[in-house]
């Protein structure tokens, strides 16, 4: 079959008539997993678009692994999605993926009584663990760390017993939470990619607003650090089967502006010495 055929035939097969259907098929198919991902053929299509350009990204920077966390684990259904999807991105791409999940094991922690943690929405105790069945799960591949996520981070970025992180999922709801989450991101001694793919599971519903809960903390984020910045993933619906699927608008990125700056400087001053 020429390539130029299979390309007419995926571009039909991308129409509307046809997409649910093979997307029915490829998700059972033994195909790659950049198919899969082109056509949300898995569970947790934004943590598999996620890893996936994590292990690429790595890659391009001549990097062997590197860590992809979920912060938010509650009944854990995401954290072995994600680990099962680091296992057949890692098969496919030889990049190693370790694997960690952040929560405190108790539910959402106390919110701060104002308005940015969403009392609207959210009260301390939702989404307990199940912690004994959820590590009975679990792989060597994946790391479970409970308690206070400020404190927990802190000690991750500090202990550097890990590789460099390349794609972060934040589920914790809470403005407060993901402000501390976001640190792994800024504190001293952090290691991650110079473009790191994110998901944020709570931006886009009726009572999400740029003024409490993880919008909120993004800003703040950004405002606060001048090295790394997290915006939109731009350009992540292009050549999708499904471009207005839901989670795509959740996507974004961390960019170390600290680190391009140091490449370029590097490439610069490499051109320097083979001119001479």
């Amino acid at each position: 079959m020429t390539s130029t055929l299979v390309a007419r035939l995926s571009r039909v097969a991308k129409e509307p008539p046809f997409r649910l259907l093979a997307k029915q098929v490829l998700s059972v198919a033994p195909v790659s997993v950049r198919v899969k991902s082109e056509w949300d053929a898995v569970s947790r299509p934004n943590y598999l678009a996620g890893v996936l350009a994590a292990a690429d990204q790595a890659g391009r920077e001549g990097i062997s692994a590197v860590s992809v966390i979920e912060f938010g684990v509650a009944g854990g259904q995401g954290l072995l999605a994600l680990q099962k999807i680091s296992e057949d991105v890692e098969k496919e791409t030889k990049v190693h993926v370790a694997v960690y999940g952040f929560d405190t094991g108790r539910g959402l922690p106390e919110l701060t009584g104002d308005q940015r943690d969403h009392p609207d929405r959210w009260v301390a105790g939702d989404y307990v663990m199940n912690e004994r069945a959820l590590r009975a799960r679990l792989t060597s591949r994946t790391t479970l760390i409970l308690g206070e996520v400020k404190d927990t981070v802190a000690d991750f970025v500090r202990n550097q017993q890990h590789p460099p992180l390349g794609f972060v999922a934040i589920d914790v709801d809470l403005y407060s939470s993901t402000r501390d989450a976001l640190q792994v991101l800024s504190l001293p001694g952090k290691r991650m990619l110079m473009h790191l793919p994110m998901y944020f599971d709570d931006v886009k519903r009726i009572f999400n607003h740029r003024f409490a809960g993880e919008l909120l903390a993004i800003d703040e984020f950004n405002a606060m650090n001048e090295n790394v910045k997290i915006d939109r993933w731009r350009g992540i619906t292009e050549g999708r089967a499904f471009p207005e699927s839901d989670w795509l608008e959740r996507m974004y990125v961390a960019h170390d502006l600290e680190a391009i700056s140091k490449a370029h400087a590097t490439r610069e001053h490499l051109k320097l010495e083979l001119s001479n």
